[in-house]
């Protein structure tokens, strides 16, 4: 016979533990010596042993106090199920554990590996560290938003850089920024307003704007053929929203192009091949990236 202390340490539990078990009816109380102590015996401590190892793997006590009043089958049953579960538990800790060692080093895993190694290609290729931190935030909320159907939109991205002339049109928009505003090339390209206006300084400065247009003219091309000769290509317009909302947007009217259609979208009410025109209005869905082509 032991007392209610030496069997909390026994068992690696408080007395304040073993307490609560006898309230729920978890654990059987003993009967007292003629001092009025309680006196627990070695069945005592092999059940609170089972009680307190269901208890840490997650088991509500209203749960144990069923496995402890169940047939020995189902009992077996219960400690399977709770084994898968913990298992899955200590896989999502691990990988939890993981990040967090990333975090301290650094190098957070934002996004898939082939995602991260494009976006590190990004600066031999040409482009800005501006241009990559952009489309590493892009890729984030795509990915984020739209998982299923993310991966495929990526690789048509990747796939479109390896062709010169359009990773030159993306790099003669990535070097715009900072063009003079009477640099002749700045004619090929355009940031756009929702309006359907081109962007102004002072939008810029609007905390609240959570949509941009990128228009890139594709006619004529400066970058040479493979034969030397000039190039004349469609010419592209990207809504980028990043609201929590749906937008409305107004294609702009102008030179540039007066129609086209829908190549890429993340937004499924606004399907590949919807033919807008300008000047039209248009509704883009939360958080997405609409690409449109001139005809």
């Amino acid at each position: 016979m032991i007392t209610i202390g030496r069997l909390a340490r026994y068992a690696g539990v408080s007395i304040k533990t073993i307490r609560v078990y006898h309230d729920k009816g978890l654990l059987p109380e003993p009967g007292r010596d003629s001092s009025g102590y309680r006196r627990y015996t070695a069945q005592h401590a092999i059940d609170l042993i089972k009680i307190r190892t269901l208890a840490e793997a997650g088991v509500p006590l209203a749960r144990v106090r069923e496995l402890r009043a169940a047939s020995d089958e189902n009992f077996q049953k219960a400690l399977h199920h709770v084994d898968t579960d913990l298992t899955a538990r200590i896989r999502g800790l691990r990988e939890t554990q993981r990040r967090l060692r990333r975090l301290a080093a650094g190098r957070l895993q934002m996004l898939l590996p082939e995602v991260s190694s494009h976006l590190d290609q990004l600066p031999e290729l040409g482009f800005s560290p501006r241009w990559v931190a952009l489309e590493t935030d892009l890729w984030i909320l795509v990915f984020a938003t739209h998982p299923d159907t993310a991966i495929e939109l990526f690789h048509d991205q990747a796939q479109a850089l390896t062709d010169p002339v359009l990773r030159q049109l993306y790099l003669d928009y990535d070097r715009a920024r900072d063009l003079d505003p009477h640099d002749p090339r700045v004619d090929d390209l355009a940031w756009l307003h929702p309006s359907g206006r081109e962007m102004t300084n002072s939008d810029w400065e609007d905390h609240d704007l959570r949509a941009v247009g990128m228009f890139v003219s594709g006619a004529p091309l400066r970058q040479p053929g493979p034969h030397g000769g000039q190039l004349v290509d469609a010419s592209f317009l990207t809504w980028f929203n990043a609201s929590a909302e749906p937008l409305d947007i107004v294609l702009p009217e102008n030179d540039w192009a007066q129609r086209g259609f829908v190549v890429l979208s993340t937004d499924a009410a606004l399907g590949v091949g919807t033919p807008p025109a300008a000047g039209q209005s248009i509704t883009i869905g939360p958080r997405t990236v609409v690409v449109m082509r001139s005809t």
